[in-house]
């Protein structure tokens, strides 16, 4: 069975999909779409907004019951009113709470400021994984630029201390890629650690889902195949399901569906599946 946080992430993998496959990724588009791709990024270079903690929290405290909440304000104010020494154990128990109900932003930003106070390698990568979490599945146009530029300066704190790290590297290159005017800089990042790593798993899901927007679906299946052989992830075989029939493959793309939808067991997955067989079969 699936944890909690993982079918979340399964039911929501179609809307992964749309806003992945929405990204404008230079270098990989075909040429006769590059003009387009100038224009739309002419416009993401300006100041990013910031975006604090305490507007963050009662946003998000919006979303849980009362007593969560409440157990949640009570926490903060006692961090207020602590001693410097007290501080960095309840930020821990604000990030774990936040953890539980997995609301990936304001964990992030107290992960953010614990990684502050006790700056290592270890720290700034769990902080960095968190905002990633927070800009991935964020539908807030607004927080989301701030959100991975959050990401990319906890990877790059990281690689600081680790410079070769390859999974600072995978998600430095996926942020770059994802909320930046530069996303061939990302592109590269990750080819570096497929290079490096040829299973990287991260690496090649994430190649997988740019090639796709660059229509290059036979490219996308070699890397969908490579992390379903590490490890058979749902959304992996969805992914390459949805290459295979945008090369035509229907009956590889069935297979695929079907792989996915068993090893969800998510009812929104498992009916979208359906319609899409349904489709494919006529």
């Amino acid at each position: 069975m699936l944890k909690t946080k993982q079918v979340i992430v399964v039911g929501s993998v179609v809307l992964l999909m749309a806003v992945l496959l929405s990204l404008d990724i230079k270098g990989l588009v075909k040429p006769k779409e590059q003009q387009g791709i100038s224009n739309s990024n002419a416009g993401q270079s300006g100041a990013v907004p910031a975006l604090k903690l305490d507007a963050v929290s009662t946003t998000a405290k919006q979303t849980l019951n009362a007593n969560l909440a409440q157990q949640i304000t009570e926490l903060e104010n006692k961090l207020k009113s602590a001693n410097g020494d007290d501080k960095p154990s309840i930020q821990k128990q604000l990030a774990q709470k936040w953890e539980d109900v997995n609301l990936s932003t304001p964990a992030a930003f107290y992960d953010e400021l614990i990684a502050n106070a006790e700056s290592n390698y270890p720290n700034w990568i769990k902080t960095g994984d968190k905002f990633t979490d927070a800009y991935q599945n964020t539908q807030d146009t607004l927080t989301q630029p701030a959100l991975v530029q959050k990401a990319i300066a906890a990877y790059q704190k990281a690689i600081e201390f680790k410079p070769g790290s390859l999974e600072a590297k995978t998600g430095l290159g996926i942020a770059y890629v994802s909320g930046t005017p530069n996303p061939m800089q990302g592109i590269q990042l990750l080819l570096e650690v497929v290079k490096q790593e040829p299973n990287n798993i991260k690496a090649n899901m994430n190649l997988g889902l740019f090639s796709m927007k660059s229509g290059q679906y036979d490219k996308a299946v070699n890397r969908f195949k490579t992390v379903i052989a590490q490890k058979p992830q749902p959304e992996a075989w969805f992914y390459l399901a949805s290459a295979y029939e945008n090369l035509g493959n229907k009956e590889e793309a069935i297979a695929a569906y079907l792989q996915s939808k068993e090893l969800a067991a998510d009812p929104s997955l498992g009916q979208f599946v359906d319609r899409k067989i349904q489709e494919l079969r006529k």
